[in-house]
């Protein structure tokens, strides 16, 4: 019997029922997170975002109180980069995904790794990080003192890549601070790591999230190696097809495959969104030539975009004055009026839930798209994820004696000893900005992954 071939629009379709993308699904967010196994969070706010374009009535205070409980972390997570996961997941499959972190010191640092004596570096870090939470620029810090000889930032990654570590967070509007301190994830979670089912588990998630999808594919998304065995292993477990280049796909039987023409609402999707990073080959979501456009060459920041008709048609970001805040909408090409009429309700809506402080809200449309002056978007970036300059987010952010009631809200009885010292001055974390960027991970294919970002 001929394999059945599957159009882009239906890979499209199949990933966006998938992602909750279709139809807002009436459920949890820790459920929600879940069914997408993790989330992209090299920002504290994109996480927010995504689940409210998948998550009928979602709240950002029902995020926070999940992380503040310790039910959902972020953490270097899939090829080493921040992702927000939930706790239960993070045990379960972190131990699947180490062997590619660990791999990946040596594919990154090369013959810098040779003078690394890693298991002592991890021992180091763990004590140091066991006495209260830090930032890695004081572990970087700890390090140099420690060793003043050696190699701090290659110290550092090998550090990152081998002891399991999750962000703190604070009672903040978004969750965690610009500036995160990382605790060891074992002592913060107060349980033990599990049995994630090993890679066949972490592949059958996958493509129940994003599926159907070629083993280059998850590949990509998971870093793993040897995904060819891996599949032949799942057998009649799985259902293949092809795609319209002849690759073969992979998939769950009974996942759903909507039908090309199933209508597909206009959706706003928060930078470095999962369903836009997570194939190889990314015309399901997005066209080749738009590619470059979403991306800020400067630092490989992947905007935040929107959807019509289930692909990626522009870039989006909110502009903040005084009391007054406008969503600005850059299509790359002419949209009809029917799509500017729901973009225009759905973007509202998004800043109202982003904004809930602002006292108007506006919609506007540019003209001139991603190819607008950068110093324009450069502003308007900085002003999106800013929070923190503002007076609410401000007094959040800076005041240590609110960092000090988030740590103990969210204390769980096996955490450290210490965890009171969250609440440490957020001068002392002033270099820690880099903490919150992601090294990539993977041991084949890192650098790869940077340049398409």
């Amino acid at each position: 019997m001929p394999t059945t071939t599957l159009t882009r629009r239906e890979l499209n379709r199949a990933t966006l029922a998938r992602q909750m993308l279709l139809s807002r699904e009436r459920t949890t967010a820790v459920r929600g997170i879940e069914r997408l196994v993790a989330l992209q969070a090299q920002l504290a706010r994109p996480p927010f975002i995504g689940l409210w374009s998948r998550l009928e009535g979602f709240r950002r205070e029902e995020l926070v109180r999940l992380v503040l409980r310790r039910e959902v972390v972020r953490a270097p997570f899939l090829r080493g980069t921040l992702h927000v996961v939930s706790a239960k997941d993070y045990l379960a499959l972190h131990p699947v995904i180490a062997p590619v972190l660990h791999a990946a010191v040596r594919s990154i640092l090369r013959d810098r790794a040779d003078a690394l004596d890693v298991a002592r570096l991890v021992a180091e870090a763990r004590a140091y990080f066991d006495e209260e939470p830090r930032t890695m620029d004081e572990l970087r810090d700890h390090l140099a003192a420690l060793h003043p000889e050696g190699d701090v930032r290659a110290m550092a990654l090998a550090v990152r890549m081998n002891l399991p570590v999750v962000q703190v967070p604070a009672e903040t509007p978004w969750a965690y601070p610009g500036t995160a301190d990382f605790a060891p994830a074992a002592s913060w979670l107060g349980a033990p790591f599990g049995d994630g089912g090993g890679p066949r588990a972490l592949v059958l998630r996958y493509l129940a999230s994003l599926g159907p999808a070629t083993a280059t594919d998850m590949q990509t998304w998971s870093g793993l190696t040897g995904i060819k065995d891996v599949l032949r292993s799942l057998g009649d477990q799985l259902c293949t097809f092809r795609d319209e280049r002849g690759r073969e796909l992979f998939d769950l039987p009974d996942a759903p495959r909507p039908p090309a023409d199933t209508a597909a609402p206009a959706r706003f999707l928060p930078d470095y969104d999962n369903v836009l990073l997570a194939h190889d080959d990314r015309t399901r979501i997005i066209a080749g030539e738009h590619r470059a456009r979403i991306v800020l060459s400067a630092n490989l920041r992947i905007l935040p975009t929107f959807l019509v008709d289930g692909f990626v048609a522009g870039t989006w970001g909110i502009e903040r004055k005084k009391a007054s805040a406008t969503l600005v909408i850059e299509p790359f090409e002419a949209l009809s009026r029917a799509a500017r009429e729901e973009l225009a309700e759905e973007g509202e809506a998004l800043l109202r839930f982003v904004e809930e402080d602002a006292g108007a809200f506006e919609v506007r449309f540019d003209k001139g798209g991603a190819a607008k002056a950068p110093a324009a978007r450069a502003k308007r970036d900085a002003a999106t994820k800013a929070p923190a300059a503002r007076a609410k987010g401000a007094a959040a952010a800076k005041a240590p004696a609110a960092r000090a009631k988030g740590a103990a809200a969210a204390k769980a009885p096996a955490a450290r000893a210490k965890g009171a010292a969250a609440a440490k001055a957020p001068a002392a974390r002033a270099k820690g900005a880099a903490a919150a960027k992601a090294p990539a991970a993977r041991a084949k294919g890192v650098a790869k992954e940077q340049r398409r970002r």
